[in-house]
């Protein structure tokens, strides 16, 4: 492979997280605001549009583990996709939403995972740290969602909700075009032995379920946080109709500048610890976001947000990764997964809450499940420590 493939490959994945955040923003609008359906429908849509992703993630993974060539998975995705928003733009209809955009959405999103994958293979071919590479493309996906759900409600605004999928398909066809020319088609792994996999099958991984659950829980905090902020910040807090848009472009910013910081931090105080840090932080900046009252106060509770996901989002998958490394593409599966199901539990957790209290009292469960991501975090590097001190012991008897 040649220097220029990681730069390419980050340009796919940018059109990729583009045309994937375009149809998550926008569906919730589109179903209760252009299909005048019931707001339940859409938790419907979620949660069969993330079985799907799910789904599709942990088969490509566990194919790409044992040697299968990722080029047409990502090709599958975007064609999914493609399929979808060109169906939705031909008939715009609850019947088209519930089958061909579920199904083709949420296969085009299985993508991320994929990407991420083959992103850290591209990597070691090319003499770059993982983790490296990593904050370059959790970058890349940051500012895709700069722009695409941006561009969706632009669109919709301007031309309509149906021309929105008609660009969707137009940038569809972007992505096929790049993955046709860009993506790498001799990028398979080295597959594992029947005798390894039949070995590795036996084994108990505690630390890598630790690491998932503390994943689960820093992103659930973070996505009632995220559900709660808008409502809380303009109905609760009484700022204006434009704050939560300025803060989501405040958290974005800083996120970008954390993200390039996480290879320094891994280097100098290691993983664990660096994540410990942004776990302590998330805490600190969703209690600041509980209690804003006034623009400077926001301004600081969003960029404090951006700082701990954008290093909370490119350490924990480095981590995940680290704890799996015969099976990385189904670690990373397993991280995108977590973060999904997260997403997913916190619309209707956040409801619920609000309904029974407020908004603010969803931030403030999302700033109990960061303490708990900590002490998830703090448990299992405790039981480490101890594990590696009585293999140091047993190892000093014989």
């Amino acid at each position: 492979m040649t220097k220029s493939i990681p730069v390419a490959f980050l340009s796919l994945l940018f059109v990729g997280t583009v045309c994937n955040s375009m149809a998550v923003s926008f569906m919730g609008f589109y179903i209760v605001e252009s299909l005048q359906r019931a707001p339940w429908n859409i938790s419907v849509y979620t949660g069969v549009f993330a079985l799907v992703a799910i789904l599709s993630n942990r088969i490509f993974a566990k194919q790409m583990d044992r040697g299968a060539n990722p080029f047409p998975m990502i090709g599958l995705a975007a064609l999914g996709y493609c399929m979808a928003a060109f169906a939705l733009s031909m008939s715009p209809s609850s019947l088209t939403v519930a089958t061909a955009g579920v199904i083709g959405f949420g296969l085009g999103s299985s993508a991320m995972s994929t990407m991420f994958s083959l992103g850290g293979d591209i990597a070691e071919r090319n003499s770059i740290k993982r983790s490296t590479y990593n904050a370059y493309m959790r970058a890349t996906t940051s500012t895709s969602w700069m722009n695409g759900p941006a561009l969706s409600f632009i669109v919709a605004d301007q031309f309509g909700p149906e021309v929105v999928f008609q660009a969707a398909f137009a940038i569809g066809l972007i992505w096929l075009a790049l993955w046709w020319r860009t993506a790498p088609r001799d990028a398979a792994r080295i597959p594992v032995s029947a005798a390894q996999e039949k070995l590795m099958k036996g084994e108990r991984h505690p630390e890598l379920w630790a690491a998932i659950l503390f994943v689960f829980c820093l992103a659930l905090a973070h996505s009632l946080t995220f559900s709660a902020l808008p409502i809380f910040f303009v109905r609760e807090v009484g700022l204006p109709a434009y704050a939560p848009g300025l803060a989501f472009s405040i958290k974005t910013f800083a996120e970008l500048f954390a993200i390039f910081t996480t290879p320094y931090l891994i280097a100098r105080f290691g993983l664990r610890t660096a994540l410990m840090g942004t776990a302590q932080l998330a805490i600190v900046a969703i209690l600041v976001l509980a209690t804003v009252r006034s623009f400077p106060h926001m301004f600081f509770g969003a960029a404090a947000e951006g700082v701990y996901f954008g290093l909370f989002s490119t350490l924990a998958i480095s981590f995940v990764q680290s704890l799996s490394k015969n099976r990385p593409a189904q670690a990373t599966a397993m991280y995108w997964n977590t973060m999904m199901i997260a997403l997913v539990i916190a619309g209707p957790a956040a409801g619920l809450i609000a309904q029974v209290s407020d908004f603010q009292s969803v931030i403030f469960t999302g700033s109990a499940f960061a303490v708990a991501s900590a002490a998830i975090l703090g448990w299992s590097s405790y039981q480490r420590s101890e594990s590696q001190k009585r293999d140091k012991t047993c190892q000093s008897d014989k």
